[in-house]
């Protein structure tokens, strides 16, 4: 058995329907909240989130919110300074521009304010099931764990190797998985090695 198979068939025991751990009800909120996510935890994210849309019912209302007053609600996922600029930005854009509607374009969803690649294959994969792989801290260390890439590629050669060993059909699939296995089994400090399946072709055997 090939170790991709391997690592599939582990990924599906665990997470055989693996979802996106944020709290979100429509299009804008689900790209806001993934980028207030970035150097932060889904976890943290949905304390404030909830606030967030609760007291600005609307990308217009959002648009117009006051910056300190939006600093005070999203404090506690860093970064809170530019991030709430981008809140600000991204709603107003969205509401002027486009009809209050996020745009499926892949280059425009990565010029708005705060907007990465990683961003916009997380929303476009979960909220329109386009398939996509994005690369955060968990994928890109569980996929140099397990040898899926080399430890001195960059996030997008992740990426494009994890496109090529996975079926296409399956990428949104894999990455919720690598998240999550990253997230609650592989971690970055103490990952819980003794019983995993997939300690023998890990790269860090020193763990166990």
């Amino acid at each position: 058995m090939s170790n991709v198979i391997l690592i599939e068939d582990y990924l599906d025991e665990l997470f055989p329907d693996p979802k996106c751990e944020l709290i979100y009800h429509n299009d804008y909120q689900l790209l806001i909240a993934i980028m207030l996510s970035a150097q932060s935890t889904d976890k943290r994210v949905n304390t404030v989130t909830p606030i967030l849309f609760s007291k600005y019912k609307n990308l217009k209302e959002l648009s117009e919110a006051n910056i300190n007053d939006l600093e005070d609600i999203i404090h506690s996922v860093g970064s809170y300074h530019k991030k709430s600029i981008y809140t600000k930005e991204i709603a107003n854009i969205l509401y002027n521009d486009y009809g209050g509607v996020v745009p499926t374009d892949r280059d425009v969803l990565e010029n708005l304010p705060g907007i990465g690649r990683k961003t916009v294959n997380v929303f476009l994969s979960e909220y329109y099931n386009y398939p996509a792989i994005a690369v955060d801290t968990h994928v890109d260390r569980v996929s140099k764990r397990l040898k899926l890439a080399y430890l001195k590629d960059d996030v997008l050669s992740v990426e494009k190797k994890l496109q090529k060993k996975f079926k296409k059909d399956k990428w949104s699939k894999r990455h919720l998985q690598l998240v999550l296995f990253g997230r609650y089994y592989c971690k970055a400090v103490k990952p819980e090695c003794l019983n995993c399946k997939l300690k023998e072709i890990c790269r860090e055997k020193k763990h166990f």
